[in-house]
């Protein structure tokens, strides 16, 4: 099948004509450094949300822009463009339209004179792996997830391409172990894990707007999640989680925050087991902050996670969580001080977690304090920033 002729290579990019990028004009300077950030949309998902983050903490070595494939994901390109970074787009449908791509990334790099590329995410990862190294650009990836999780193909793609860069970034130690069991350590891999801008305290009226808004009564707690609505994040069983929790606290109301592609599926499976009442389907919000001050118990119930930015989030927030013990999971939470944590797939004894918190005010407000104090001191933007930048001084090192 052919693809759509918006997806295809203009002729005057062949010429080297390129339009205008969004946001401010590329900076020049001999004594800055240009990092070319690559990923394959800039919707709200965890690894996009880093982005506006990491570049805001960054330092006045390096200088960043942005480019992304997926035009219809583009919810952080009027932040990235309002905090000073340019963003090209380079609109692409399928993996196959991402790889015609080359030749437009190759042109990008080398009008932008950049000393670096930062590529997020497989797809993104072999595509700009081929286009840093025609255009004799150094290469850093970021592994988010576990190499065993994804598709057959995409982990070939991954192993073709693997050497065509200079170093890996795994966003957990667990990810890190992955990437030596399964490809080798025939490139460096430094662990960098997740870091979050923390945020300040709860704003009691916004906290009352959302409670007005989805018919929350201040008199019952409120358990919740921030997720992508899709399989790995296994909200049916943070569903079978909530009818166990109501049959021993019926006052309880789950509020689910985010959208995805399982959303009506998992809204059917709500009125099946009866229980659409107690639970509400807030959608895609821009700031989830309010969302996370309203809560009494954060719950995760997923398969498997890198580092999930939302769990540090809800942490940042005061939040008592539980959560499956997955990923990088067990890297931020030591159990029973800073959260409670219970093997992934034992649906019985996460309700029983999530009851016992509930029946217990003092616990929540210690393990929600503790967990706090861990992202204040462990995983913070300008840590993670930093570190980044120590990587790229290192690689643009090596390859001046």
């Amino acid at each position: 099948m052919s693809e759509p002729a918006s997806e295809t290579i203009s002729e005057n990019e062949l010429r080297g004509s390129w339009p205008a990028v969004t946001g401010a004009e590329t900076r020049v300077s001999d004594s800055r450094r240009k990092v070319c950030h690559l990923i394959k949309g800039l919707g709200r998902g965890g690894a996009e949300a880093l982005l506006p983050q990491t570049i805001r903490a960054g330092g006045a070595e390096f200088d960043y822009v942005v480019g992304y494939f997926l035009s219809w994901k583009d919810a952080l390109v009027k932040e990235l463009a309002e905090g000073g970074t340019p963003v090209r787009c380079f609109s692409a449908r399928s993996p196959a339209s991402m790889l015609a791509r080359v030749p437009s990334l190759v042109r990008w790099l080398r009008a932008e004179h950049a000393d670096l590329v930062h590529a997020h995410l497989p797809l993104a990862g072999v595509v700009g792996r081929l286009a840093a190294s025609l255009a004799g650009v150094p290469l850093v990836y970021t592994e988010h997830n576990l190499q065993e999780r994804y598709h057959p193909w995409t982990r070939r793609a991954n192993l073709a391409t693997w050497r065509l860069q200079a170093e890996v970034v795994a966003v957990s130690a667990e990810v890190a172990d992955s990437i030596r069991r399964h490809v080798g350590s025939r490139v460096p891999v430094s662990v960098v894990r997740n870091g979050i801008e923390v945020r300040r305290r709860a704003d009691p009226q916004r906290v009352a707007e959302v409670r007005r808004r989805f018919d929350l009564p201040a008199a019952g707690p409120v358990v919740g999640t921030v997720a992508v609505l899709r399989v790995q994040k296994r909200l049916d069983l943070w569903l079978e989680v909530a009818r166990r929790v109501l049959e021993q606290v019926p006052s309880t109301r789950f509020l689910v925050v985010g959208d995805g592609p399982l959303r009506s599926d998992l809204e059917a499976l709500v009125v099946r087991m009866g229980i659409g009442r107690q639970v509400r389907f807030a959608g895609l919000q821009e700031d989830v902050q309010p969302f996370l001050d309203v809560l009494d118990v954060y719950l995760m119930s997923s398969e498997f996670e890198g580092l999930p930015l939302a769990l540090l989030e809800a942490m940042a927030s005061g939040v008592a969580v539980v959560a499956t013990a997955v990923g990088g999971v067990p890297e931020v939470i030591e159990p029973r001080r800073e959260g409670l944590l219970v093997p992934f797939g034992e649906t019985p004894a996460l309700a029983e977690a999530v009851i016992g918190l509930l029946h217990d005010p003092a616990r929540r407000h210690d393990l929600g304090a503790a967990g706090r104090k861990r992202v204040e001191r462990d995983f913070g933007i300008d840590r993670m920033a930093r570190q980044l930048e120590e990587i790229y001084a290192r690689v643009t090192g090596r390859a001046g």
